[in-house]
């Protein structure tokens, strides 16, 4: 079992390539064959749409002969002087009988525009007359014809030949039938009053007729209005119903150049074909399973079966192959792995390919120059260390300490027991956050209470001229940033950048910009001059700018640590103040 850990962890190399290569033959397969596949589809959904586009005009042109029967039928109505004065005048009980009688003479001259559809043609006139070819055909009252919405749709819109869904009771099998109607206005020529509404009813399965010879299992036709609800279709369980999706997908159509799209329907993919027919205000949609389309396209097992010997083929070569190029590197590997057991004093030996060899003569000049860089990384930890003492000996300042003291000592002595009390646990907060806490970084919210407590304490010795606040953004609180690299800056400000103006304000502002974390420092003091924007001054002297740690120590202390990209810049304006940006990386505990 020990043999076999060592085996395969030394040849993890010859694994590793041969899974991800394995890996790589079965997706790069995968994903062609599936490109194909894709591709085929989509090239024969362009042929087909072609094909589908003229099938669509033929229906189209069968709705358009339809639509021209009823408007010529209509224009003889609207056009007779007899109808006009039937439907207009109030008329006696045999006055009645003869108007029947005419309008039935008149039916018989306008049916012929019809004689190809079976079509049922009723009128109703304002004075109440109303006058149908076939009451049984489309079963409908005169009081429910007057206050149908039939109706009222076409008095809104009278100046125009609408299309209406309605259904009705059949009188035979007791069932609703679904129709569509066709309505328009009696207006009279001169003053535009309607005088009676003219209804040409088709049963929905005559109406189905126009385009029935082109449907299918899986290849359906809906009829829909500007609601989507569906007028007429092939499929009669849906007759009826508002399917605003489809609205959706048919005004998509009228935008896509492409004149389909490819959409769910009925939990599966379906192409959609689409046109308006502005004569009727409808669309036609005609709705196409996509598997039972493209399920004949390519033969998906055969594809199967050659993919999967391409497969196999291609891993038993590089298996062959990989095996080969590693065995020189396992041999080596193993060498190298037994180094460290005599203390790297022994050399590899040099064989076997091009890059092993190489790798060979690296390992054994590296052997060479191990020693030196162990000396030269002993005496450069020595150097890092002493810097480090050197900057946590400088971090309080002396002066700060001695003030804090006797002002607490002072407040004692004079009774301000409270005032000592607070500022004696803000000093040894201080204290705990710098010299106790021996970590190189802290807590953003840490390092922001180390100054709170900082301030507080000047503000007991010198009073609240100078007021400071702190705007931290959300979850920048647990970020981690190097100790007391504010803390210089907000001293710099509070005791050196208001010697000419009675008071002012700081800002301490800290949020997340992209990658970065960013510090501000922001005072409306004094200014200073600078030689050129974002110059660092140097000085660690104590009359001048800044002091303590200084600086250029922290603006290089941030650079050592994260690098070159980060660290500290200054504007300043005099007059208007001073703004130092700190910028570091986001990095958490």
């Amino acid at each position: 079992m020990k043999n076999r850990r060592f085996h395969l962890k030394h040849n993890s190399l010859f694994l590793i390539m041969f899974f991800l290569t394995v890996i790589s033959i079965i997706s790069v397969a995968i994903i062609i064959t599936w490109t194909t596949l894709r591709m085929a589809e989509d090239f024969f959904i362009d042929k087909f749409s072609i094909t589908n586009a003229k099938v669509l005009d033929q229906v189209t042109d069968s709705f358009e002969s339809f639509h021209y029967a009823i408007v010529t039928a209509s224009n003889n109505l609207s056009q007779s002087g007899t109808l006009k004065t039937i439907l207009t005048e109030e008329q006696t009980n045999a006055e009645k009988m003869n108007s029947y009688f005419n309008l039935r003479q008149l039916m018989k001259r306008v049916e012929p525009n019809l004689e190809a559809y079976d079509v049922s043609i009723t009128v109703l006139g304002e004075n109440g007359i109303s006058y149908s070819t076939n009451r049984n055909y489309w079963p409908i009252s005169d009081n429910e014809l007057s206050e149908s919405h039939l109706t009222a749709s076409t008095k809104r819109h009278f100046k125009k030949l609408i299309y209406n869904y309605d259904q009705r009771e059949n009188l035979n099998s007791k069932q609703m039938s679904p129709f569509v109607i066709a309505t328009r206005a009696l207006l009279e020529r001169g003053s535009g009053n309607i005088y009676g509404v003219m209804y040409f009813a088709i049963r929905e399965k005559e109406f189905r007729s126009f385009y029935t010879n082109y449907t299918s299992p899986g290849n359906d036709i809906f009829v829909i209005d500007g609601y989507g609800r569906i007028v007429s279709s092939n499929r009669d369980e849906l007759i009826g119903q508002g399917d605003p999706v489809l609205q959706d997908y048919a005004s998509e159509l009228n935008k896509n150049p492409d004149k389909y799209v490819i959409k769910e329907f009925d939990g599966k993919a379906h192409i959609f074909f689409g046109q308006y027919l502005e004569s009727f205000d409808l669309y036609i949609l005609n709705v196409i399973d996509k598997d039972t389309a493209v399920s004949g396209l390519i033969d998906k097992k055969e594809m199967a079966v050659t993919l999967s010997v391409i497969i196999v083929v291609a891993i038993l070569f590089v298996f062959l192959m990989s095996r080969r190029i590693t065995n020189a590197l396992y041999r080596l590997v193993r060498e190298i792995s037994n180094a460290s057991k005599t203390n790297f004093h022994q050399y590899v030996s040099v064989n076997g390919t091009y890059e092993t060899r190489e790798l060979g003569q690296a390992f054994n000049s590296m052997l060479d120059e191990l020693h030196d860089y162990v000396d030269q990384h002993v005496e450069s930890q020595k150097k890092i260390r002493h810097a480090e003492l050197a900057a946590l000996q400088q971090q309080i300042n002396p002066h700060f300490l001695y003030n804090t003291l006797t002002s607490i000592k002072f407040m004692v002595k004079h009774g301000s027991k409270a005032e000592a009390e607070e500022t004696l646990n803000a000093f040894i907060s201080i204290l705990q956050n710098t010299i106790g806490n021996g970590s190189e970084t802290v807590q953003v919210k840490q390092e922001v209470n180390t100054l709170k407590d900082y301030v507080f304490i000047n503000q007991m010795r010198y009073g609240s001229r100078i007021t400071v606040s702190y705007f931290v953004g959300a979850n920048c609180e647990d970020y981690m940033i190097p100790k007391l690299i504010l803390q210089p800056f907000l001293e710099n400000a509070f005791f050196h950048g208001f010697n000419r103006k009675p008071d002012g304000s700081i800002k301490v502002l800290i949020w997340k910009q992209g990658v970065d974390l960013i510090c501000e420092i922001v005072d409306n003091g004094d200014g200073m001059d600078l030689a050129e924007e974002n110059e660092l001054p140097v000085s660690n002297r104590k009359q001048d700018r800044f002091t303590g740690i200084g600086i250029r120590n922290v603006h290089e202390r941030i650079q050592l640590l994260y690098g070159e990209t980060y660290g500290v810049s200054i504007t300043s304006e005099i007059g208007n103040g001073t703004k130092v940006r700190i910028t570091l990386p986001v990095e958490k505990e």
